[in-house]
């Protein structure tokens, strides 16, 4: 499996971005998959989360609804719709995908086997 994330860039405060992540290779079903950061000198943090088999979302409290997961299965595409970007929303954003699908461990870093490249994404104030 590899994963493909783009969509990044450096916009202002309030501003909106997507990011994609392309998936490639083995297809598969039931599985996790997620988005997550790592602003520098910090560690990596779960933002969404997604359930491939159903559709079900997770989100970190920090989105407040601001962020939505989807995907575009036809197209094997992950999506973060990110809307009033903050300062504190700069890092750099990796897709993820875990083969077992356990619900609990949909927000661990370490439970997720395949890591895209990462896309950075910059606000500024």
């Amino acid at each position: 499996v590899q994963l493909q994330a783009s969509g990044g860039g450096l916009v202002q405060a309030g501003d909106s971005l997507r990011l994609s992540c392309a998936i490639s290779g083995r297809t598969f079903s039931g599985n996790n998959m997620g988005w997550f950061r790592q602003a520098p000198g910090k560690e990596r943090e779960f933002v969404a989360g997604f359930r491939w088999n159903g559709g079900a979302t997770f989100y970190a409290d920090f989105v407040k609804g601001r962020f939505t997961i989807s995907r575009d299965n036809a197209k094997k595409t992950l999506f973060l719709q990110m809307n009033t970007l903050s300062p504190e929303d700069t890092a750099v954003y990796y897709c993820a995908a875990e083969q077992r699908g356990i619900l609990s461990t949909i927000r661990i870093a370490s439970s997720y086997d395949y890591w895209g490249q990462g896309t950075l994404v910059t606000v500024s104030s």
